[in-house]
Parts: structure tokens; sequence; C-alpha cells
């Protein structure tokens, strides 16, 4: 080899080895080139590993394998790195408290890719307890999922500082007389998230239900959230209900109806027969039996009778039920129903009566005395004689 060239060889290496900070140029260099390879190995695992395990599990007829690799995407992406930061420590060779911190933010990082990957996994294993829930309802599952992953995340925080040396026991103490503190202060949150877990257990409601509190509330049930539940009124606006006050009030559950009633007062005029009474009474009776739209007196009660005599009509009671619960098919319902009771009225010769009064002139019978008081006599003889 040339002299000039070994000359020039010999500055590389002492470049190569000179110190920075206690480590040598080279042991520098290849740790920033580790760490540089474990971060396109991140990239490498971001954009071809994943889509080749995503193409391979999209052969299978399962969706659960699918949902379990995008789940754990962003934390296999992670552990080049933890990987690189072990390596890249060991190629500088650091001391035996360089190596120490250095494990420690390795095992932070393990840590951090664990519980974060089954964070991700609670969506798919939630998904399996959706499809066969049984008596679980999806608002439980939700519960359920959010719980699992403050469980994991509290889980991972605690291991983190297991690994820095932070002691667990005085930190939870400190915290547990911090809620003793918050729990007297905050009585009311507590009364509304075991209200919240009432109602999912006795299943009250469920979301996308009608209900109705009286005095509170009347809507679509939205969200059931730990403490307070979002009723979207038919006006269209959000009302956020807390939790204690299903539990306290009485709740209709109108989405659970059976059937839906109709209960009408019919007032026919006081000039109405008998006869176009009973007729009136058996066409209704006989319209409302023989529709398939409204539930037989079998499965409801159905009654169409005289019922009382008010102050100016008949009324005539109708009391039936329609198969359908859905609000639009039940005002169409009844639309045709109001339309069939006004050809049965003017069939019969009848007509429905309103409000009225009847006001009655009597006429004195002939040769009968006018009574008229003194000063009125008197005032109308005077005027005679003027």
């Amino acid at each position: 080899m040339p002299e000039f060239l070994t000359d020039f060889w010999s500055h590389v290496e002492t470049v190569w080895n000179m110190a920075f900070f206690g480590f040598s140029a080279g042991r520098i260099i290849l740790a920033f080139l580790i760490l540089f390879l474990s971060y396109a190995l991140r990239r490498f695992i971001a954009s071809v590993f994943v889509v080749w395990l995503q193409k391979l599990t999209a052969r299978t007829a399962t969706k659960f394998d699918d949902a379990i690799v995008r789940a754990l995407e962003k934390p296999m992406a992670l552990a080049p790195i933890a990987f690189g930061v072990f390596l890249a420590a060991r190629t500088l060779g650091m001391g035996e408290d360089g190596l120490l911190l250095a494990d420690r933010i390795v095992q932070t990082l393990i840590a951090i890719v664990l519980f974060w990957s089954l964070a991700r996994l609670v969506d798919p294993l939630a998904s399996i307890f959706t499809s066969r829930r049984g008596n679980l309802t999806e608002t439980i599952v939700s519960w359920f999922r959010q719980a699992l992953r403050i469980f994991f995340m509290f889980a991972g925080a605690a291991a983190i500082l297991q690994v820095w040396g932070i002691p667990i026991l005085p930190i939870l103490a400190s915290f547990s007389l911090l809620s003793v503190a918050i729990a007297l202060g905050a009585q009311d949150l507590f009364k509304n998230l075991i209200a919240g877990a009432t109602i999912l257990m006795e299943r009250r409601f469920s979301v996308g239900e009608w209900v109705k509190v009286e005095g509170v509330v009347e809507g679509t049930v939205e969200r059931i959230n730990f403490r307070s539940t979002e009723i979207r009124r038919f006006d269209k606006a959000p009302v956020q209900v807390p939790n204690a006050v299903f539990s306290d009030s009485a709740v209709t559950n109108f989405s659970r109806m059976t059937h839906r009633r109709i209960y009408w007062m019919i007032g026919l005029e006081y000039r109405t027969t008998v006869d176009q009474l009973r007729e009136i009474r058996d066409g209704i009776e006989a319209y409302v039996a023989g529709n398939d739209d409204f539930a037989p007196a079998s499965e409801a009660s159905m009654f169409v009778r005289i019922d009382s005599f008010a102050d100016s009509s008949i009324n005539m009671m109708l009391y039936c039920f329609t198969r359908t619960t859905n609000w639009g098919e039940w005002l169409e319902i009844k639309e045709k129903l109001a339309c069939r009771i006004i050809e049965i009225v003017k069939g019969a010769g009848a007509g429905f009566a309103f409000p009225s009064q009847s006001v009655y002139i009597e006429q004195l019978p002939k040769g009968a005395e006018v009574f008229k008081p003194e000063g009125m006599a008197a005032r109308d003889a005077g005027s005679g004689n003027g």
C-alpha cells in the first residue's frame, strides 16, 4: 500500500478512536447507524410486513384475525426501536450506570409495546362478545371495553414506574386518601355511576328506544354513558340526563309497547235516536273487528259503547289497539278510522255534536196580569199623560 494511503488511514483510525464524552467516534457512529436501521425496520414493518399479514389474513373466512393485525400494527412498529436502543447501548460500550439507564429505557419501551398491544386488542376481543353476547347488551360490552382499556393503561403505567424503581404502594396510598376526599364531594357522581349500572343490568331501555320521564324529558336514547344518558328530543335537541334521574323516576319505554292504543270519545247529537246509536255502534265495531290493522279482542281490549251524557252530546267511547307500534303507521290507521266513522255516522242519518246552549222562551197565558213595581207603574202613567 502506498505510504500516503497508509498515512491517511492512520488519520481515519485516529478520528475513529477519538473519544467524545467518553465514547469513541466509531462506536457513536455505529450506535447511530443501529438506531437508524431500527427506525428503517420500523417503517418496513409498517409498510411491508403488516401489509403482507393483512393479505394473508384476508384469505381466511373470519374477520377476527384481520382485526388483530390492524390492532397490533402500531405497537409492532415500536418494537424494533426498543431492540435498536438495546443494541446501540451495547455498541457504545457504556459503563454499568449507562447500561442500567439504557436497560430501563428498553424495558420502558417493551412495557409500552406490551400494554399498548393489549389495550388495542380489546376491540377485537369485544367484537366476539358483541356477536355472541347473549344476555349482554351492546352498552354493557362498550362499558366493559372501556374498563379493560383503563385497566391496561393503569397496569402499563404501574409497570413503567416499577422499571424506574418508583414504589407503587405509596402512590396508591396517597391516591386512596385523595379518593376519600373526592368521594365526599362527589357523591352525586358515584350515585349516577351506580344508577347507570342499574339501568344496564335491569335493561330499562337501550340505545335507539323512545323513552319518557314525566316532567323531565321525552325522546330517543342515543348514548348511555357512565354518568349520564344522552336523549335526543323530537325537536332534535340533545339532552344530557343524569342516570340517577332514571333510577329515581318512573320511565315509560314506548318502544317496547306490544300494541298502540286509540281512545276516543265520539260526541253525537242529542236528537240521535236509539236505533241510530245502535247502528253507529255496530258499524264502528264491525269495522275495527274486521280490519287487520287492529288487534282482536283476544290480544287486546276492544270496546265500542255508549258511555255518557255530556252537556252537549251523547258520548260514544271507542277503545281499541293497533297491531303496529310505529308512530307514522299508527297515524295513518287513525286517519282511515276517522274517515270511516264519519261515513258511518252520516250513513245512519245522525250528526256530530258541538258545544251549544238552548234558550227556552215561554209566553204568558192570555188574561194574566203583569206585575210591575210601584215606581215603574207611576213612570208609565206619567209618560201616558204627556
